[in-house]
Parts: C-alpha cells; sequence; structure tokens
C-alpha cells in the first residue's frame, strides 16, 4: 500500500507545473506576441505609406506655372475687359471641370494686357467685372475693386491677384500659376479694424 502511496506522490510532483517553467512561457507568451504586433505594423507601413503618398501627394504637389493661350490677339478690343478661361497646369485627366480656370482679362494698348484672378481675396467668391460702373463686385459679401483692382469697398483685404500675360505670335497667353492665398482676411475676432487694409 505505501509503495502505491509513494507512486502516487511522485505522479503528483511531476503533474506539478514548476514556477520557473510557468515564468519561461509567460515570457515566450509575451515574446511571440510582440513580434507579432511588430510584423503586422511594418507591413501595415509598408502597404499603407505608398498608398496614402498616392492619394494625397497631388494635395501637397507644388504644380510649375505654365502658359496657356486664351484667344486670337486680334479678338481682344482696347479697353475692353471679357472673361477668359483656361487649364491649370495639373497633369491629372480625372481633374475635369475642376482643372478649369478663369481670369479677368482687360487689353490695355496694342502690346498690353493686364488679367486678374475671378476670386475674391476675401473669401474666394468669384467676381464679375460691371463695364457701366468700370469696377468688380463680389456679390457674396459685396467685395468692390476698382478697374486697376485695388480694393474700393467692403471686407477684401488686398487687391484682386494678376496672372502674367504675354503676346505669343498672334495669340494671347495666360500664365498660369498658383496665386498665394489671403490669410489674414480681416473678419476674426477682432473684426475688420484688426487688419489696416481690410475696409468696412
Amino acid at each position: 500500500m505505501s509503495d502505491e502511496q509513494n507512486s502516487s506522490e511522485k505522479q503528483n510532483q511531476n503533474d506539478t507545473p514548476r514556477p520557473i517553467e510557468g515564468m519561461v512561457d509567460e515570457i515566450r507568451r509575451k515574446f511571440l506576441i510582440l513580434i507579432s504586433l511588430g510584423a503586422g505594423a511594418f507591413a501595415s507601413t509598408a502597404v499603407g505609406v505608398p498608398v496614402l503618398s498616392f492619394l494625397l501627394g497631388p494635395l501637397f504637389r507644388r504644380m510649375p506655372p505654365v502658359w496657356r493661350s486664351v484667344g486670337k490677339l486680334d479678338q481682344f478690343k482696347i479697353g475692353d475687359t471679357v472673361e477668359v478661361s483656361f487649364e491649370d497646369s495639373s497633369p491629372y485627366i480625372w481633374g475635369g471641370s475642376a482643372a478649369k480656370c478663369a481670369a479677368w482679362l482687360r487689353r490695355d494698348n496694342q502690346t498690353s494686357f493686364t488679367a486678374f484672378s475671378v476670386d475674391c481675396t476675401h473669401l474666394g467668391c468669384p467676381v464679375r467685372w460691371e463695364p457701366q460702373t468700370e469696377m468688380f463686385w463680389c456679390p457674396c459679401h459685396g467685395g468692390v475693386y476698382y478697374k486697376n483692382g485695388d480694393v474700393a469697398a467692403g471686407p477684401p483685404p488686398e487687391p484682386l491677384q494678376q496672372y502674367p500675360v504675354r503676346i505669343n505670335g498672334d495669340v494671347v497667353e495666360v500664365q498660369w500659376k498658383m496665386l498665394p492665398v489671403v490669410a489674414d482676411c480681416g473678419c476674426g475676432p477682432a473684426g475688420p479694424s484688426s487688419n489696416p487694409r481690410a475696409m468696412g
């Protein structure tokens, strides 16, 4: 009987996990988890970075200035201000109508033109040319510009921005370029008075 008891006790001792073996198993388990997480993070980065670069790259890529034809020289009369449209320098076919730009083009004399951006410097609404008053008007917030693009009244903080213009043979060309954004619109918490160039 005592032999059976001794054999049973030895068996129970063998079945009982030793503390050191349990610690080793726990360390191994944590190590494998860390390896798995690291491999997963590496794989996600390897796949995600190229995808994000493809999707977000166009937003941060600086597009070079390009010359765009807006019409024949003889179709523009001296003193007239007309709206012209042209494409920006986006190389993307899917740009569609978003790649279209517009400008107010005035023929000053036989060899000189001035092209104004159609975007109001207040919040970017398109301005329209009123030939009766010879002024640019913004319908959104009442911005008014003189014939030369300077601010006449309203909230715009800066004059209308301009595009370079050249005559190439018998063709008038406007140079599309990324125009700077007017950051200070003079309409912050301090109101228009916070910007000495803002009017109204």
